[in-house]
């Protein structure tokens, strides 16, 4: 394979990792960091009525899973002998609870849990605007003339014209057309039916929605939570919020659309004294489980064929077995660009593992315990001209042993580190041992000591590296970061420079 191949497909398996990787983090919201916390909130609302004993038929209007900017999570419904069922009543989605006899006080629960999403400057569905307004009548009609012709002059485009049109209906000082549009007692709710009324007799579709703030500044504010209401105005694309205090656009990203319309979120039949109290408690939690909990909704074939559909117990061993590509990777930089000799391909990455149960100084204590244990033995059975096999298995009921008795005296000092032992690979200290002895022989004990110092500080910066929490959770929530990984390690298998350590070796060759 020519080098042209060899960077067309790092090229292309770096693109599909990382787009998928970019895709998983920004779209779906997977957290980059095992640290991050989001804020949730506990939305509960509660329905109170008297039932007159005869059939009962309770409908409350309910959020839209299609919010832009939220994540409606673990909806319940709460009630006693009541059936229940959920429909979309034209913008709205709505709940219905139904009894066949009920007699005395009744209460009602909708409970949800709603996060914070990727936020866009619009807000609300899609949904085709209505047509133009033509309840306006008489003086209302004529009213909405002058003021929208006064408007007009003083905005450029729609959102300027909204926004001016909610500073006339705040004004302290209202002009008879505006007093006229709103009626007495003016509120907020009031300024907002007019002003969708105004910009709909205009040709503007807007309507008015209802709903909570999730952020308070005292802790009885989530107890009782008031409907505000504010404008919506179609966009050509999607219905962009304003606020109904400042005329801006979007509205605080913690208001919460509740439902379209300003008339009151429930309705009774069979019923009376109905009243709809809302609260909400904050929660704090791990990004990564409500990112989980999100995509179960939004993404759930991507949720299915990712590691989190995997038993726990199996989740734990990916987390470990994930981060031996990592020390792969490094354990080729270490060997092939700067330079620094091994036993074993391979070997150091996995003694970084069995580092990461009995900690790093520990764990070379007892690796080189083992491997000079082990070298002793095996420079005694060389006495014996034994074949190659009979040799390794020798080692290896040595080393297995040799750790039993490691293990056997920490605990009777009192220890635990020596507990830990057995997760050393066996196979692999066999193999070192037997990789050792023979460079002694070949090649001298020097060269065999500066292989073995090597192995210990491939192991040991391996080890740091994989034992980072931000790797471990890296590689576990994006696996297809190795993708990345391999890309890497198929462009640094070409190299064919100097190594670091050659420039330290050759030094004298640069100085005649």
């Amino acid at each position: 394979m020519n080098r042209v191949h060899l960077y067309v497909m790092a090229a292309v398996l770096t693109i599909a990792g990382g787009g998928f990787f970019l895709y998983k983090a920004y779209i779906v919201g997977f957290p980059l960091s095992y640290k991050t916390e989001t804020t949730a909130w506990k939305v509960e609302a509660r329905v109170t009525f008297t039932a007159a004993g005869k059939p009962v038929k309770v409908s409350l209007l309910i959020p839209d899973h299609q919010v832009k900017g939220f994540a409606i999570l673990n909806e319940t419904f709460i009630s006693s002998g009541f059936g229940i069922v959920t429909t979309m009543e034209k913008d709205n989605r709505q709940a219905t609870w139904s009894i066949r006899r009920a007699a005395g006080k009744q209460t009602l629960y909708y409970q949800s849990t709603i996060e914070l999403a990727a936020r866009s400057v619009t807000t609300g569905d899609s949904t085709p605007p209505k047509p133009k307004d033509t309840t306006l009548e008489g003086t209302s009609l004529q009213a909405a003339k002058s003021l929208m012709k006064e408007v007009k002059k003083r905005s450029a485009d729609i959102p300027s014209m909204v926004a001016e049109l909610i500073t006339q209906l705040n004004r302290d000082d209202p002009d008879d057309n505006v007093k006229l549009l709103i009626g007495p007692k003016p509120n907020r709710k009031k300024r907002m039916i007019a002003a969708s009324r105004v910009l709909r007799f205009s040709g503007v579709p807007a309507r008015v929605v209802s709903g909570i703030r999730l952020r308070g500044t005292t802790p009885d504010f989530y107890k009782n939570i008031d409907l505000i209401h504010w404008l919506e105005v179609y966009d050509g694309k999607a219905w962009a919020s304003f606020s109904p205090a400042t005329g801006k656009s979007p509205v605080p990203e913690h208001w919460f659309r509740w439902c379209v319309g300003a008339g009151h979120p429930a309705n009774i039949e069979g019923g009376d004294n109905l009243r709809v109290t809302f609260s909400a408690r904050p929660l704090v939690e791990k990004a990564l489980s409500s990112a989980v909990n999100r995509a179960e909704v939004s993404h759930p074939s991507l949720l299915k064929f990712s590691l989190f559909s995997l038993p726990v117990s199996t989740q734990a061993v990916y987390r470990v077995l994930l981060l031996v590509p990592v020390g792969a990777f490094l354990l080729v930089l270490l060997r092939n660009v700067v330079g620094i000799k091994t036993f074993g391909t391979f070997m150091p990455v996995l003694i970084a593992l069995s580092f990461r149960e009995t900690g790093l100084i520990r764990g070379i204590v007892i690796f080189v315990v083992l491997v000079a244990l082990g070298l002793g033995v095996r420079f005694w059975l060389e006495q014996l001209k034994l074949l190659v096999v009979p040799r390794l298995a020798a080692v290896l009921i040595v080393v297995v042993g040799l750790m039993t008795m490691l293990s056997v005296m920490t605990k009777a000092l009192g220890g635990h580190t020596g507990l830990s032992v057995a997760l050393f690979p066996m196979v692999i200290l066999t193999m070192t041992i037997e990789r050792m002895s023979i460079v002694v022989e070949e090649r001298g004990l020097w060269e065999a000591l500066t292989s073995g110092m090597g192995s210990i500080i491939c192991a040991s910066l391996a080890y740091m590296v994989m034992n980072i929490k931000e790797v471990e959770h890296l590689v576990f929530v994006f696996p297809e970061l190795l993708l990345v990984l391999l890309a890497a390690t198929l462009m640094v298998g070409r190299y064919t420079g100097y190594r670091l350590m050659d420039l330290y070796r050759f030094k004298a060759l640069a100085g005649s």
